[in-house]
């Protein structure tokens, strides 16, 4: 019994201590009556969207022309009652870390219903700017069988897909939303898009783990990257206080048609690849290419040395 009276008292010295340091450190805790939006919520409007876009492939089997209207309409109904929370949710919760207060005239949750209302009438574009993508997948992989085969299984097309319904929502200056359905599919394929990226029709990510993409990237049509590339930012430019100055283009330009291959970095927000370029493997780049230029690094010299021996081989005559 004295066991477990000790037990309780240091449980509760060091519960008090955790909840001590929420009044010193107030810059990762969240406590007061303004609700945040909630993850769980978001991730499931997430695959109630993924649903519309495509049919048939997620959670429910048998639609056709029949039940379909019904089966969306009552999606599209739960989706406006979430999406209206949520976002309601995230404009309090900017104007409270922005200006230090909520506006007692302002009905956050009427503005959370018109920006739902605005985004949820895009969905028909952004389907068919997704069958873009699927096609640029079919066209530029020759593993793949069919269209069914890259909906169900390509990680590129995940993130694709959560990018550009998070950047209509970014487009509509919908705080936190957008970041958190990107970081989702980040950590589900390994390709992190930020929503504020514009990215054009016909895009395709092969493989995709390690791709990252920056806020301030612009990418044209008709684009394909590879896994682990990097559109970065070259440096962070500081005011005269030593502040980071944010909203300036950091990020590079990918004109239309050009192609990254594997591991290479690209950088800087006046870095622009001009169209129907090449970046071959492991390039790095800080500096714009003309349109129509392919860049590679020189080819490596290998060595091999064999067992027990202080021999080295010649060369293997082969091409990466």
């Amino acid at each position: 019994m004295a066991t477990d009276f000790r037990k309780k008292e240091e449980l509760h010295e060091l519960t008090k201590r955790i909840v001590d340091t929420y009044h010193d450190i107030t810059t990762i805790n969240h406590l007061g009556h303004c609700p945040l939006p909630n993850y769980e919520v978001v991730v499931t409007a997430i695959e109630d969207l993924k649903e519309i876009l495509y049919p048939g492939y997620r959670r429910r089997e048998g639609l056709h022309a029949g039940n379909v209207m019904y089966h969306v309409g009552d999606l599209i109904d739960k989706l406006h009652d979430k999406l209206t929370a949520q976002i309601g949710r995230a404009l309090r919760h900017d104007a409270l870390a922005t200006h230090g207060a909520v506006d007692p005239e302002m009905d956050y949750e009427a503005m959370g219903q018109a920006k739902t209302l605005q985004f949820l009438d895009q969905l028909p574009e952004l389907r068919h700017m997704l069958a873009l993508d699927v096609r640029a997948a079919y066209e530029g992989d020759p593993a793949v069988r069919n269209s069914d085969e890259i909906v169900f299984c390509y990680p590129g097309l995940e993130a694709i897909t959560v990018y550009r319904l998070a950047h209509a929502l970014y487009e509509l200056e919908i705080p936190l939303i957008p970041r958190m359905m990107t970081e989702w599919a980040h950590s589900k394929t390994g390709i992190d898009i930020h929503p504020g990226a514009r990215i054009g029709k016909y895009f395709f990510i092969d493989h995709g783990t390690g791709v990252v993409v920056g806020q301030t990237c612009e990418i044209g049509d008709h684009c394909k990257l590879y896994q682990g590339v990097t559109l970065g930012a070259l440096s962070f430019p500081t005011d005269n206080d030593g502040q980071l100055i944010r909203g300036a283009k950091r990020h590079p330009t990918l004109e239309d048609h050009v192609i990254v291959y594997a591991n290479a970095t690209i950088l800087g927000g006046h870095t622009v690849v001009g169209h129907h370029s090449v970046v071959g493997s492991s390039v790095w780049i800080t500096k714009s290419v003309d349109p129509h230029t392919t860049v590679v690094l020189d080819k490596p010299k290998l060595r091999i040395r064999a067992e027990n021996s202080d021999v080295l081989e010649p060369e293997p005559n082969y091409q990466i």
